[in-house]
């Protein structure tokens, strides 16, 4: 049942580490990466020298706790090296014998959920499923790894409206069935795609996906209840990826359009794990619960919770300041003056507009509550 999108289960462990090792994509991938001047010379050599490699180190991997639990320490390494200090708060409030599914804003590709994992591992609580868009898994072998750790698969590239109807029927389905059935937590973006321009804003066409499962007797706030949403958000001071996005986002209102280039996701992921993050803050929020007229007015209220719980940095409030005021005396964090010089003017314009988005929508949000 929903084998072609869950995550791999522990019997499927070892076939498939066995699979990614011998992968040769997988290897030239990680060479180019920890050795790129050696591999340009010797490709083979490194490639062999990754596979035996990977055969050392992963042939302990027989379950995927233990691939988690690998995960986790990885994790308090990259960010005691990438950021200045991670924080959360809330989690020890919920009551989490009981299944979540936690809606985020989307920052980073990788990063987001990881983070949510890392602190309910601190808490010795069960890290999370996630729903992984089929746009990020082109290659077979980084659909591997991803299912490896416990994500699943969201069908997007698919041609025909009844295919997509289908496609969301089923992931609706698996939702519910993973929350109820398996007991374990979930977590899914508040939208397709990253929130480029700091803008945090759920589609309603999410939780329509998600009520798509609902029994027609059932009301909404019975089945709020099974799903049990908690809105997160995530706050980062920094973001590695913000010169990239302004690129894009300024190319976008230029033309109309942005082409990527081949493996620009995977140096995004890359780039967003090992950048400077600066602080990094988890809030989590409160369950949506109660008799919702529909899916708009639930992602209002997970809008109001994320926004309300976002934590705003300097480089939040000095980049506000400095687009508002259009005053180029006002002091910016050293490293958003650095992420600036290289930009044209468009394109420092957006990366400010990201920075300072999320002041602006705590005030509007602040004003519509007086």
């Amino acid at each position: 049942m929903f084998d072609d999108i869950r995550p791999y289960r522990d019997d499927e462990v070892v076939p498939v580490i066995q699979r990614l090792i011998n992968e040769p994509a997988l290897q030239a991938s990680i060479a180019s990466y920890a050795t790129p001047k050696l591999y340009r010379v010797f490709p083979k050599i490194c490639r062999l020298l990754v596979k035996l490699s990977l055969q050392w180190k992963l042939k302990h991997f027989t379950t995927v706790d233990s691939i988690q639990s690998e995960v986790a320490r990885y994790l308090h390494k990259l960010i005691k090296k990438s950021t200045d200090g991670f924080s959360f708060n809330g989690l020890r409030q919920l009551d989490m014998s009981k299944p979540t599914l936690f809606i985020s804003n989307h920052r980073d590709i990788a990063l987001d959920p990881a983070l949510i994992n890392l602190a309910l591992f601190k808490c010795e609580q069960t890290t999370v499923e996630i729903a992984i868009g089929d746009n990020l898994l082109s290659k077979p072998w980084v659909a591997d790894l991803m299912r490896l750790n416990k994500s699943f698969i969201v069908r997007r590239n698919l041609d025909t409206k009844r295919a997509m109807l289908n496609a969301s029927k089923n992931l609706s389905a698996y939702i519910h069935h993973t929350l109820t059935e398996n007991d374990h937590n979930v977590w899914i973006a508040q939208r397709e795609g990253r929130a480029k321009d700091g803008i945090d804003k759920t589609n309603a066409a999410l939780i329509s996906m998600l009520l798509l499962n609902k029994d027609k007797q059932q009301s909404i706030a019975q089945y709020l209840e099974q799903l049990n949403i908690v809105p997160v958000s995530i706050s980062y001071q920094f973001d590695p990826c913000d010169s990239d996005k302004a690129k894009e986002l300024a190319t976008i209102e230029a033309t109309g359009s942005y082409q990527k280039a081949e493996g620009e996701d995977l140096k995004s992921i890359t780039q967003g794990l090992v950048g400077n993050k600066g602080l990094v803050h988890i809030e989590f929020g409160t369950p949506i619960l109660g008799d919702y007229e529909n899916s708009k007015a639930i992602a209002a209220e997970i809008d109001r919770q994320i926004i309300n719980n976002y934590k705003l940095y300097d480089s939040n409030i000095a980049a506000e300041a400095r687009l508002n005021d259009q005053d180029t005396s006002k002091s910016l964090p050293s490293y958003l003056t650095e992420r600036l010089q290289p930009l044209d003017q468009d394109q420092q314009r957006w990366l400010l507009a990201m920075y300072a988005n999320p002041v602006v929508a705590k005030t509007n949000q602040t004003k519509l509550a007086d």
